[in-house]
């Protein structure tokens, strides 16, 4: 029997890229968000809602120009790190290289340290870490990681409900929509909405999770269920919340719908809202 080579992949470089994801998920957004920004400009109804989308417009060019973070917030280290079943790190541990790299580029960036280490205690760690980190392992001989900067405001207006089978889509649409409009102003709308259905109580928060880092304006694969991610976007829209909640036609600029296998008995919905700035960034190792 051939065997696969295995390819060697550095800790320290790893933890090298991690704190420059960190820096740049922080600084500039990516173009699927500022491309979406562009697009709601031309369709936001209410003058205040117009004026509130170009100031935070201006804003990324700021931090962009400037190099500095776009929100005081600069969230909570969230990384996927997809590792190639034939890929091996060399020179160390994976998640100690992982949260040194996190140390580093929240220190080195000037980024503000938003982890207590203990949720009763809730002492700073000084550092930004532990990261909150989900590893898989896929085919393939590389690593990439997906590092999201996930401010905390945003997150705890996110919600989960297990619903019954019989709820149905219905019962989907109406939790989604009623997860929005409780999260109102507190989420510095326009939003970029995560849904996870199915799976089990964490894996449909996962699933909303990654839902959210997907590009805005992608569809999922499922014809149905990019139907449904189109006809929630406008349901939302439809709230008038609009830009930092004071009204307006835009108060989301996309949601995306990732979905799993579920039990017979469960229909589990999680999600995960993320603010205007969505900030990601992701690299191949």
């Amino acid at each position: 029997m051939q065997q696969t080579a295995v390819r060697e992949v550095r800790a320290e470089d790893i933890t090298r890229e991690v704190a420059r994801l960190c820096q740049e998920a922080n600084y500039f957004l990516d173009e699927d968000v500022t491309g979406a920004f562009t697009k709601v400009l031309t369709l936001e109804e209410s003058p205040v809602g117009r004026d509130v989308l170009e100031q935070i417009v201006e804003n990324a060019r700021i931090a962009a120009n400037e190099q500095v973070p776009m929100c005081q917030d600069t969230g909570y280290a969230v990384v996927f790190v997809e590792v190639g079943q034939d890929a091996h790190i060399v020179g160390g541990d994976l998640t100690e290289a992982i949260n040194k790299g996190v140390e580093i580029g929240y220190r080195e960036g000037y980024l503000r340290k938003s982890i207590v280490g203990d949720p009763f205690e809730r002492k700073n760690t000084g550092t930004n870490t532990p990261a909150f980190i989900h590893t898989t392992v896929v085919p393939g001989d590389r690593v990439k990681v997906t590092m999201a900067a996930k401010g905390g405001g945003s997150e705890n207006t996110s919600q989960l409900k297990m619903l019954k089978p019989s709820d149905g889509v219905e019962g989907v649409k109406q939790f989604v929509l009623k997860a929005v409009a409780e999260a109102g102003p507190s989420a510095c709308p326009p939003l970029v909405v995560g849904v996870g259905v199915g799976g089990n109580f964490e894996i449909s928060a996962l699933l909303a999770k990654k839902a959210a880092l997907r590009p805005i304006g992608s569809r999922n694969a499922n014809p149905f269920v990019a139907k449904l991610e189109e006809e929630l976007l406008t349901e939302v829209n439809k709230l008038g919340v609009g830009p930092q909640g004071l009204g307006g036609s835009t108060t989301a600029l996309g949601l995306n719908i990732e979905t799993f296998a579920t039990h017979i008995v469960a229909l589990p919905v999680a999600v995960n809202i993320q603010c205007h700035a969505s900030r990601h960034k992701a690299v191949t190792l």
